[in-house]
């Protein structure tokens, strides 16, 4: 017995314990008849002439065609579910739960409950309205006008009643007796040859022939919709069957294509056999085309009531298993509804919760109106059904393994289908259940903590697409300059959090346009406990990550030398598919020790033909983030297209939202005006948000009259590019160039390799 009182025999929590099979040992046939009497039920007998009436035969062959492209779908995935792990109580909520986790499980267990329980109202509304002969014949002879709710209501509590006191034994022993009546009732429809009034036959097949003034196609969908939705109304019996890996699938799928093929039959015989107008006017126009027509009445009844039944053994068992699971939000409901009496664990406080469900939708009586709402429970469990499948199927998890595979595009396909409709039927009902959906989703998240949830499969989506991307992207062989060059970069610290200059300067690259790799360098031979430490100090940068919502990606490494782990760097694979082409290095004004080290790792990144930039942080830290200079001398003019690139990148980050570039060509010569000129031509072809009056031409003599002009004129700037030309790079005053431009702030260098082109 388990510890938690809660916890009923038979189930299983958190997957500590298989659940025991203490069901009633059914095989095949039960799920078969629970579908199939659920699929042939009140809308093939009361609704589907109004469909070809008011949509025409080809309108209702649309209507077959797209159900099942809801419901085919559906039943595939749920047959592949149910064979990736043993199966108990709980139908299609234990089957889902236990493969992808309660928090998913729960949140389609809770919208299919409501779906199963308004269902026992929707087929005794039907079920009521099979006396309608009676209800005529009563008013002739005693002028007394009945309410069809004079038999639904009543109904309603005895089969509540028959189900509390005898249990599944008896939905089972009906189901083929209702199976026998159905099939002798269609074959009676199908062999009629039509009404005997002449008016009433159509002179031939038409295909598109309508009444006057239909309703929309949305409308008739929704409102033949539930006709299809009883395929896996015999999952409700999974913890009764004997086998039900192999019973669920072969029961569900059989009575899904046999019910499709029968919708299709009745369709074609009710446009051959009666007018538009004909159907439209009589509900029971099948009646009068069968070759004796009480048969269509006592098939009604007869579907309409082992529907009820199917649906009132099936809902009570899906509470169960979500009380067992805790799912319900109130601690001593799901003690309640877990309870279970015999050895059969019979869910009678289930069944009375979903008896006073049905008894409320009953009382409405408005069978169109139970349908629609019926219709958008189904179609957001289907939907969400559909979707986990191919979510699984593309994550391609390990343990996912079931005997029974579908495909992910069918999954893929009822997923779309399900919204489209949805959208299509109405868009405010397919929001509101969409919402409720996920607020229940969050809920269960939180109260389930720990167990696998929807992250878990889209992390497992996100690893299978980044792949193939990766690969593609290899495959295809792109140069960057055809594909339009974006910044991948590398940069290296060995500071971590406490000098984040270079990690902000990182995101603000990589917010929309490139990709960033933040490595965080720690000094030592590589160790086990060495790694331990690393992996802490990077979980304190991924936090820095979220808090500041940077697109970067970050990494540790353990070595000796900058010089080592540099080397490394060089040689790994571009995390984001395309190779990297930049290394950002770091060094702190006020400790000139830093340089040597960052020159020689400026070095080994330009010699292996990488683009390079070096930030000089200070403690200003950019200040108010409302202007970047870009200074461009004659000897540098390479550099121009990258810098003036990055400025684009940069501002377009919502820290620098309102910051403005200003770009100063400086020249010692007099051809100083031409020069802006070209680079003002290059701003305009290549779209860059710079107004040509902050394009500032400067004559200089000297290196010290260029500081000079910089001191002056970058004071308040928050951050200043400078170039640095390959001579600069490799000679032995790359440390000198460095300490240079004194009078800015936070200054980056920049050495591009590549031939960048802005037009």
């Amino acid at each position: 017995m388990s510890s938690n009182p809660g916890q009923q025999p038979g189930t299983e929590r958190g997957g500590s314990a298989p659940d025991i099979q203490q069901g009633h040992g059914f095989g095949t046939a039960p799920v078969f008849l629970a579908s199939i009497s659920t699929i042939l039920g009140a809308i093939l007998f009361l609704r589907f002439g109004y469909a070809v009436a008011h949509v025409g035969l080809w309108g209702s062959l649309m209507i077959v065609m797209l159900g099942h492209l809801v419901t085919i779908p559906t039943v595939l995935a749920v047959s592949e579910i149910a064979t990736n792990r043993r199966v108990a109580g709980g139908g299609a909520y234990y089957i889902v739960s236990r493969s992808f986790g309660e928090s998913i499980g729960g949140t389609i267990g809770i919208a299919l409950y409501i779906s199963q329980a308004i269902s026992v109202a929707f087929y005794i509304v039907a079920f009521a309205e099979a006396f309608q002969p009676v209800y005529g014949l009563i008013e002739a002879q005693r002028g007394w006008q009945l309410d069809p709710r004079w038999v639904s209501l009543p109904c309603t509590i005895v089969i509540i009643t028959l189900m509390l006191t005898k249990g599944a034994d008896l939905g089972v022993q009906v189901l083929w007796v209702v199976s026998i009546i159905l099939t002798a009732s269609i074959a009676a429809f199908l062999l009629g040859k039509g009404p005997a009034e002449m008016d009433l036959r159509p002179e031939g097949l038409n295909l598109t022939a309508t009444i006057q003034g239909p309703d929309n196609f949305g409308t008739v969908f929704a409102t033949c919709f539930p006709a299809f939705t009883g395929m896996i109304a015999g999952l409700g019996l999974s913890g009764d069957l004997k086998n039900p890996q192999r019973s669920i699938p072969l029961g569900t799928i059989g009575a899904t294509f046999v019910g499709m093929v029968i919708y299709v039959l009745v369709s074609v015989k009710l446009a051959q056999r009666a007018t538009p107008e004909a159907l439209a006017e009589d509900y029971f126009i099948m009646a009068k085309i069968s070759l004796w027509s009480p048969s269509i009445y006592v098939g009604l009844g007869a579907a309409a009531l082992s529907s009820a039944l199917g649906s009132i053994m099936v809902a009570p068992r899906t509470l169960q298993m979500l009380g067992r699971d805790n799912v319900l939000p109130i601690p001593k409901l799901n003690l309640l509804m877990a309870k279970g009496v015999k050895e059969t664990q019979e869910p009678i406080y289930a069944t009375c919760v979903s008896g006073v469900i049905a008894i409320v939708f009953v009382a409405i009586g408005e069978l169109d109106f139970i349908a629609q709402i019926l219709t958008m429970f189904f179609m957001v469990t289907y939907g969400a059904l559909c979707a986990v499948s191919f979510l699984e199927h593309f994550a391609s998890n390990p343990s996912y393994r079931p005997t029974f595979h579908s495909r992910w595009y069918v999954s893929l396909v009822g997923t779309v289908m399900c919204g489209v409709l949805m959208i299509q039927i109405s868009a405010l009902y397919a929001l509101i259940s969409i919402v409720l959906m996920a607020i229940a989703y969050l809920g269960l998240r939180r109260g389930h903590q720990g167990q696998r949830d929807l992250a878990a499969i889209f992390q497992g989506a996100m690893f299978q697409l980044t792949r193939w991307l990766q690969t593609t992207l290899q495959k295809s062989r792109v140069i960057s300059s055809e594909g339009g060059w974006r910044p991948s970069i590398v940069a290296v610290t060995r500071f971590g959090e406490r000098r984040l200059g270079h990690f902000d300067l990182l995101r603000w690259i990589c917010h929309r346009h490139g990709f960033g790799h933040f490595i965080r360098l720690f000094h030592g031979d590589y160790s086990f406990s060495g790694e331990i430490e690393a992996r802490i100090k990077v979980d304190e940068l991924i936090k820095r990550t979220e808090v500041s919502r940077a697109g970067v990606f970050v990494d540790s490494l353990i070595s000796p030398t900058l010089q080592l782990a540099l080397a490394q760097i060089l040689q790994m694979p571009g995390i984001s598919g395309l190779p990297n082409n930049c290394i950002l290095l770091e060094f702190d004004r006020e400790n000139p020790d830093e340089i040597d080290e960052v020159i020689q790792g400026a070095q080994l990144a330009a010699n292996s033909l990488f683009n390079v930039l070096i930030l000089r942080s200070t403690g200003y830290r950019f200040g108010y983030k409302s202007s970047i200079h870009i200074w461009v001398t004659e000897d540098n003019l390479g550099n121009a297209p990258m810098m003036l690139l990055l400025a684009y990148i940069i501002v377009g980050h919502p820290d620098w939202k309102r910051a403005e570039i200003r770009l100063f060509v400086c020249s010692d010569s007099r051809d100083v005006e031409r020069e802006a000129d070209k680079l003002s031509t290059l701003m305009q072809e290549g779209r860059l948000p710079i107004s040509m009056q902050n394009v500032t031409s400067v004559s200089y003599d000297s290196k010290e009259a260029l500081e000079q002009e910089v001191a002056l004129r970058s004071e308040q700037a928050d951050l200043t590019m400078v170039g640095l030309t390959a001579e600069n790079i490799d000679s032995e005053e790359l440390a000198q160039n460095l300490r240079s431009y004194k009078g800015a702030n936070d200054v980056l260098f920049v050495h591009s390799i590549e031939p960048i082109s802005i037009d």
